[in-house]
This record gives C-alpha cells, sequence and structure tokens, in this order.
C-alpha cells in the first residue's frame, strides 16, 4: 500500500445502523451497499450476524453481491459470533473486546488475563477458517497503556491482519490520539486502523490525527450516523484527506452528495442545514459581500468547488442578500431585470427577511415575476394604503389610497371576502379613468409555511376589449391581489396611452 493511501473502511450498516432509531431491512441494506462500492469505499462493514436471523441474511447477501469492497461482518470475541459471521461467506472478519478497566470489570466481568486468552482464541479462529481478521480493544482510549500494548502484541501474533484502535466513547483529543497511535505504531508491524465516536465533535479530527500518527485506516459512516453523537463523517474525512492532506482513497467524491441523500432517505436521520460538505447550506451564500465574491470568483469564499462532490452553489435570496447573487440567481433562470427593477426586488426580498420569512426560490421568482410586469413608466395608479376588515359577524370590508398623477383618491367597499372588497374599491376609484373588469384570477403558488409568499395572476378588461395579465407577489394574498390588480390597471392604462 503506497504511504499516501488511506483505506476507508465504512461502518454505515453496522455502527451506523445503531443510531438511534435506525433500522434497516435487508433490502435497503443491500442498496446503501451497492451504493458505497459505488462510491469506492475499501471495506464495507455489513453488519452484526448474531444480533439477529435478519442481519445475518442482509450480511450475507451484500457478501455475494459481487461487490469490489471487502465485505466485513462484526463479531464478539465468541465463537459463536465468528461462525455467525462466516456463515455469511464473508472473507473478513472484525473481532472486539473490551480492554479499559471499566468495561472489562463492569460490562464483561473478565479478569486482564481472561480478555488477552479470549482475543488471542478469536484471532487465531478466524484465522484458521482463512478469512481476513481486524482486531479492536474496544475503549482503547480508556485503557491502561501497558496492558493495550500486551493485548495488540497478542492479537498480531496470533495473526490479526489490521488492528484497529476506539475511541468508544469519544473522549480523545487531536494531539493525544496522534501520540497513542505513533507509540502503538512504533510498537506492532501490524497496520493501525482508527475508530472514532463524536460525543465530544471530534470523531473527524481525531481520525485524521490517527492518520498523522501512523494509521493507514479509518473507520467512517455517510452523514456521520452512528451511536449517541455518531462516527467520524465518510464525507468530512475524506474530502479532508484529499484536499488538506494530499492523501489518496479510492473515493469518487462526485458521489458523496448523492450517498448522503440515499443514506438520509433510507434511514429517515435528517442531515442538520450547516453540516460540513453535504448539509444543505454547505454551499449557500446569502451575504452581498460573499455573493458577489462567488459570482466573480468562487474561490473568494469557497474551499472547494461544489461540483467536486456533485452538488450546485445556491445564492439566497434574503435580508442579507445583495444585487449581485439575486440577479445571478434571476439569470439562471431566463429572467434579466432591469436596474431599476432588480432595486425594487432586491428591496421587496429584504422587507422578507426583516420579518423573519425565510425567502425561498420560488418567493424569489414569483417577486421576480410581479415587479418585471411592469416598467417604471406604466406606474399611473400606486397603492398609498390599504386596510381591510373581516370576521366571523363581520361583512368583510376594504379601504384603499390609491395615488394617480400626484393626486390621492380614497374609496371603501364590501364583499363577499377581503379580496374581494379591496379588488372592488380599486375598480370603484379608477372605474372613469380605466373602467376594467376582473375576467380570471387565480392563485399560482404558495410557497409553504403560514407566512408563504403568494402569488396571484389575473386577467383583466377594459371596455374597449383590451385585456391584459398581471400578477402581483406577497406574504399577504389580499395585497398580493390588490398589487396583480393595480399592475393590470396599469398595463391597460398604458397601452391605451401608446395607441393615441
Amino acid at each position: 500500500m503506497e504511504p499516501e493511501y488511506v483505506r476507508i473502511f465504512d461502518t454505515t450498516l453496522r455502527d451506523g445502523e445503531q443510531t438511534p432509531g435506525v433500522s434497516l431491512t435487508p433490502e435497503e441494506k443491500l442498496e446503501i451497499a451497492f451504493q458505497l462500492d459505488k462510491l469506492g469505499v475499501d471495506v464495507i462493514e455489513a453488519g452484526f450476524p448474531s444480533a439477529s436471523k435478519g442481519e445475518e441474511r442482509a450480511v450475507k447477501e451484500i457478501a455475494n453481491a459481487g461487490l469490489r469492497a471487502q465485505v466485513c461482518a462484526l463479531a464478539r470475541a465468541l465463537t459463536s459470533d465468528i461462525d455467525a459471521a462466516l456463515r455469511c461467506d464473508v472473507k473478513y472478519v472484525h473481532t472486539f473486546i473490551s480492554t479499559s478497566e471499566v468495561q472489562m470489570k463492569y460490562a464483561l466481568n473478565m479478569t486482564p488475563e481472561q480478555v488477552i486468552e479470549a482475543a488471542v482464541s478469536s484471532v487465531q479462529y478466524i484465522k484458521d477458517h482463512g478469512a481476513f481478521c481486524e482486531f479492536s480493544p474496544m475503549d482503547a482510549t480508556r485503557t491502561d497503556m501497558e496492558f493495550l500494548k500486551r493485548v495488540c502484541k497478542a492479537a498480531e501474533e496470533a495473526g490479526a491482519d489490521y488492528i484497529n484502535i476506539p475511541d468508544t466513547v469519544g473522549i480523545m483529543t487531536p494531539k493525544s490520539m496522534e501520540k497513542l497511535i505513533r507509540e502503538l505504531k512504533s510498537f506492532l508491524k501490524v497496520p493501525l486502523s482508527v475508530h472514532c465516536h463524536n460525543d465530544f465533535g471530534l470523531a473527524v479530527a481525531n481520525s485524521l490525527a490517527g492518520v498523522e500518527g501512523g494509521a493507514t485506516q479509518i473507520h467512517v459512516t455517510v452523514n456521520g450516523l452512528g451511536e449517541r453523537a455518531g462516527n467520524a463523517a465518510l464525507e468530512e474525512v475524506v474530502l479532508a484527506l484529499h484536499l488538506l492532506y494530499n492523501k489518496k482513497t479510492k473515493i469518487n467524491t462526485r458521489l458523496i452528495y448523492e450517498t448522503s441523500k440515499m443514506v438520509s432517505r433510507l434511514t429517515g436521520v435528517v442531515v442538520q442545514p450547516n453540516k460540513a460538505i453535504v448539509g444543505e447550506n454547505a454551499f449557500a451564500h446569502e451575504s452581498g459581500i460573499h455573493t458577489r465574491g462567488v459570482v466573480v470568483k468562487p474561490i473568494t469564499f469557497e474551499p472547494f468547488s461544489p461540483e467536486l462532490i456533485g452538488r450546485q452553489r445556491k445564492l439566497i435570496a434574503g435580508k442579507h442578500a445583495g444585487r449581485h447573487g439575486i440577479k445571478a440567481t434571476l439569470e439562471e433562470v431566463g429572467l434579466h431585470p432591469t436596474e431599476e427593477q432588480l432595486k425594487e426586488i432586491v428591496e421587496r426580498i429584504k422587507e422578507l427577511g426583516d420579518k423573519g420569512k425565510m425567502v425561498t426560490d420560488a418567493d424569489l421568482l414569483a417577486i421576480a415575476r410581479a415587479i418585471m410586469g411592469t416598467t417604471a413608466e406604466e406606474k399611473i395608479v400606486e397603492l398609498a394604503d390599504l386596510a381591510v376588515i373581516t370576521g366571523v359577524r363581520v361583512i368583510p370590508t376594504a379601504s384603499v389610497k390609491l395615488i394617480i398623477d400626484g393626486k390621492e383618491y380614497v374609496a371603501a367597499e364590501t364583499g363577499v371576502g377581503p379580496v374581494d372588497a379591496a379588488i372592488k374599491a380599486i375598480q370603484k376609484i379608477t372605474d372613469s379613468l380605466a373602467n376594467v373588469r376582473l375576467k380570471e384570477y387565480r392563485l399560482e403558488a404558495l410557497t409553504g409555511g403560514s407566512d408563504a409568499v403568494a402569488e396571484v395572476i389575473i386577467k383583466v378588461e377594459d371596455k374597449d376589449g383590451n385585456i391584459v395579465s398581471a400578477r402581483g407577489a406577497r406574504e399577504d394574498i389580499v395585497m398580493a391581489s390588490v398589487e396583480a390588480m393595480i399592475n393590470g390597471i396599469n398595463k391597460i392604462l398604458s397601452k391605451r396611452f401608446r395607441k393615441t
């Protein structure tokens, strides 16, 4: 094995499935195994066969699926467990036994000598059956150093092919992990692996420190799944190895994101938005300074291209958004606002953001379409104020104030609902000017949530038979309807003036 090469031992199907609330069917485990093999992991720890008949069946199916990756089964240092693993046709068995004083006493009720004997016996039994053997002294990082060396040396002499050092309760720091692995490496000839838990959020850092200390294999799970706070996340470990440590793996990084999405879907464990590499916000930019930078030169605010892991950059509309980001997002879908329109779109987005509203892409497009449906010279009629009253025993009433040619006009009307009342009030004011009637009204898009942006599309017709379409987009349906109606009237008036 090349000195710069690090093996990726994936335990998503074993330790990852031990995530509270996660239980995969054999069919789901096989689906994930195929994806992991396509991704390029070196080893797939397919499960713990002695746990159940379904688990044994799943491991056997994966072992016989013709995968390029080595398929491994977990077994305690018990002959019965190892036999269950071997019945699954695996050629790789990972066996373990507790070595820390607290676990030997309270979990195993065994003496140190009994633990060494069980470790040696299990390694020899696996090797006698012609299988590749990885041995783990569980809770190694809380084990007395001299005893840890004795156990590991005994396993090595019994024929272990790999010795894995588990930080079972995640108590190591990178500095202490590197020192531990370096010391064991100087004492042992067998290659070393690390298996780190994330109880203090240091699983990835400790895994990388293990490599710095001389480990040549890292145990990982997709999305950092695992017991309690989880394990070292495959995606974070691999990208750090490739880009920060200049190490090699067989991982096809362009498949990382799709693998993450599949595992999230099948396990039901949602990936937190701000998670490194695969979180939804990992390549999302809202700040005006950031969006301007990534539009011009992505490396200004991104450590690597999102395409490297099969993703795309997202420019988010929000109160921190800038013109460059919003303009770039709109241009991606073929919308090219004028500078004046862009200014109004940005202002509207910031207004929503100030109200605590998360602005979605659908919100942005609805607002942009509404604003781009009018031009500056078409704003003959403008809304100055609107008030509506509605209720169970109250007749819906709307009061509207419009500005037409610099003069204010006010009218109030009742209707079957607040939208109807508001539109009637607008028609009352503009009757002598435009005399339009509503031909069609529809609510085109609600972008989700009680504070959703509503997009209203209307068709209006004047007494001369001129028909125009217009739209409005607001988080308030009444306001969206009023905006659409005023835009329609302005279009009718603009059309009429152009003819004269």
